[in-house]
């Protein structure tokens, strides 16, 4: 499976905020939605990400009172990302190792997505899911003079070895 499959899933619906909004409408933005992330952009570009985490610290430095931050000093302007051709297996490392959440998806300089490590989740599910149908379809057409012992015949005992 790849990042493609993951979009084609989830949609290509992107929440977006721009570097000088505040991060009250930020926060705003996420909560409204249901949402953990927000890709920050100017001039059409990305140019940083903010997260819930980033949200939180700036919560807890000012004691509980986000005051007059705006996104452009609390968004991550490193991190991670990938490709629509990246497997699922190379992006739930990259998570893991990194220890994000979320990655924008860019193909030649345009933002397709983001993917989030509860996406990845749902992928595994969904294809283990689908393995799990076709063993259990493929197990049931099995045919039944093939490969399976015939439990109803007897079964002698070992005879020991002779000296």
């Amino acid at each position: 499976m790849k990042v493609s499959d993951i979009l084609r899933v989830k949609g290509h619906v992107l929440f977006t905020i721009a570097p000088q909004a505040s991060l009250l409408q930020a926060v705003q933005t996420m909560a409204q939605h249901d949402i953990g992330s927000l890709v920050v952009m100017e001039h059409g570009k990305l140019v940083g990400l903010l997260t819930f985490a980033e949200v939180v610290a700036a919560v807890a430095e000012g004691n509980g009172v986000l005051g007059a931050h705006t996104v452009a000093e609390r968004m991550q302007t490193h991190y991670e990302v990938c490709g629509p051709d990246t497997t699922l297996d190379t992006l739930r490392r990259t998570m893991l190792d990194a220890g994000v959440r979320y990655i924008p998806v860019m193909q030649d300089g345009t933002l397709l997505g983001v993917i989030s490590f509860h996406d990845v989740a749902q992928a595994i599910v969904r294809e283990q899911d689908f393995e799990n149908q076709m063993l259990k379809a493929y197990i049931r057409d099995w045919p039944e003079d093939e490969g399976l012992p015939d439990t109803a015949a007897p079964v002698a005992a070992p005879t020991p070895a002779q000296h």
